[in-house]
């Protein structure tokens, strides 16, 4: 399996970073892809990427929550810089945020686009966060989508329409914990989905599946979240397991 949104360099993790990728490990998650957040992450991001170069891959980007008025062209410069240094398997994470501050929304619109452009001149996916901007990142790619723009919905809890309106678009459909939630129906919505347009996720250490929920989350919950979709679907975890790896490997290949 592999979690393909883990913020596993931040602080919840310091105490016990070492045991929880063991966790995670031990149940067969062999890969964790690591959303940047913005200037204050990309240190720590790095470092736990150097110290596990063969299962932590990072990408860089901005994350919307951080595009604020009076610093987000120098947060801007900062990513531009790093994409320009070396590689990395995508940009992100990126998109709309309107459930914190909807103020910002034109400088988030401009920062995604941005952002976006920079992805296919490198031939490199984004990884979206649409919270509450399903609609509006939507309706951003239509008129930005060409042949190299590819990417993932991170968080993805949303309904059959929006599903189909995502993968119309060529983009695959990050599923976390949510699945899990009694009252989300993202359960109901999955049993619309193929397999082949999935990929699983955790977003560590935020939104634990249950029984967890509330709790930290972390990259061995991937698991739960495989073994749900599995029941939903019908199929062995190790199909589950085996379509979302390979749906994962095929997004972050680098595609010049």
């Amino acid at each position: 399996m592999i979690d393909t949104h883990t913020h596993l360099y931040v602080e919840q993790f310091d105490e016990d970073r070492a045991e929880m990728m063991r966790r995670a490990k031990d149940l067969g998650i062999e890969k964790f892809y690591l959303p940047n957040i913005d200037s204050t992450s990309i240190d720590a991001m790095l470092d736990l990427e150097s110290k596990y170069p063969e299962s932590c891959i990072a990408m860089m980007g901005l994350h919307p929550c951080s595009v604020k008025q009076d610093s987000y062209k120098e947060e801007l410069a900062i990513v531009e810089s790093w994409l320009s240094k070396r590689s990395f398997c995508a940009v992100g994470e990126i998109g709309i945020d309107l459930h914190w501050d909807t103020s910002t929304f034109e400088i988030q619109k401009e920062a995604f686009r941005t952002q976006i452009n920079w992805a296919k001149e490198l031939g490199l996916p984004i990884v979206i966060h649409s919270r509450k901007s399903t609609q509006e990142v939507i309706e951003i790619l239509k008129e930005e989508k060409d042949e190299k723009l590819r990417g993932i919905f991170h968080c993805f809890g949303g309904s059959v329409e929006e599903a189909n309106a995502i993968t119309d678009l060529g983009f695959y459909l990050g599923i976390g914990g949510v699945l899990t939630f009694k009252k989300a129906g993202l359960d109901k919505t999955m049993e619309e989905v193929d397999l082949k347009h999935v990929v699983l996720e955790t977003d560590s250490p935020y939104l634990a599946p249950s029984p967890y929920r509330g709790k930290r989350n972390e990259s061995a919950y991937v698991k739960i979240v495989a073994e749900k979709l599995a029941e939903i679907k019908g199929v062995s975890l190790e199909e589950v397991s085996k379509i979302t790896s390979e749906n994962a490997e095929q997004i972050f290949i680098k595609k010049n």
